[in-house]
């Protein structure tokens, strides 16, 4: 450890460590979360040791700026977001790739932080051979989140998705560090929850409507 404790003339970190005696309790959360071995310094020593620390590691910081994007996250505080941000993980997909496929378990929420991503279902699934392969129902983008039921319930996919542009990033929360940080902070929870209760009720009013569609015009829709 005495390496981390090193005195810093790098241009880049002499900026950080002007910086890092700003940092509220939430910074501090998040970094310790992603590096424990942190959490044993206090006050200056903290400092000279996260400094040290990241010349090896990037520290993950904007997480939590684009979570208070997403609609699921919606008056939760800085603080709540910088504990949700401490167990995403960003990955990046190209056009066409497969994020998951309709009927197969999972367990994690996907956030759009850019790009978009097309929800798709395949009618042969359900007996349908003549339609011709996966449609797609929906076309998500930045700020909107997708996995949610699968995350709830624990079930099967009850649809695809499917990245539709070049360079998508998205957040990927899983299912059981979600929960564990829900019990522990229950007014996180809540709010959590409450939104994702909103968010999964307007999905289902627009299925509804294009259900209410399907039936009153059929395949020949009015131009």
């Amino acid at each position: 450890m005495a390496r981390l404790l090193q005195p810093v003339d790098d241009e880049r970190f002499a900026a950080l460590s002007q910086r890092l005696p700003r940092m509220g309790h939430a910074s501090r959360l998040s970094v310790c979360s992603h590096y424990p071995m942190l959490s044993r310094f206090s006050g200056s020593c903290y400092n000279r040791a996260i400094i040290g620390f990241a010349r090896f590691r990037s520290i993950p910081m904007p997480i939590a700026s684009l979570l208070k994007e997403a609609d699921i996250f919606y008056e939760l505080t800085n603080t709540q977001l910088e504990l949700v941000a401490s167990i995403c993980e960003e990955k990046t997909f190209q056009e066409g790739a497969l994020i998951f496929a309709e009927n197969t378990r999972g367990d994690e929420l996907y956030i759009i932080i850019e790009g978009e991503v097309s929800i798709e279902v395949d009618p042969a699934l359900i007996g349908r051979g003549d339609a011709g392969g996966p449609q797609s129902i929906a076309l998500l983008r930045r700020g909107q989140s997708f996995g949610e039921v699968a995350l709830v319930d624990q079930g099967v996919r009850s649809a695809a998705a499917r990245c539709a542009r070049h360079g998508t990033r998205l957040l990927v929360i899983p299912r059981n560090k979600l929960m564990l940080l829900c019990d522990t902070y229950p007014q996180l929870g809540y709010r959590l929850m409450r939104n994702l209760a909103g968010d999964l009720a307007m999905k289902i009013r627009n299925t509804d409507l294009q259900i209410r569609e399907q039936l009153t015009w059929g395949p020949h829709r009015p131009e």
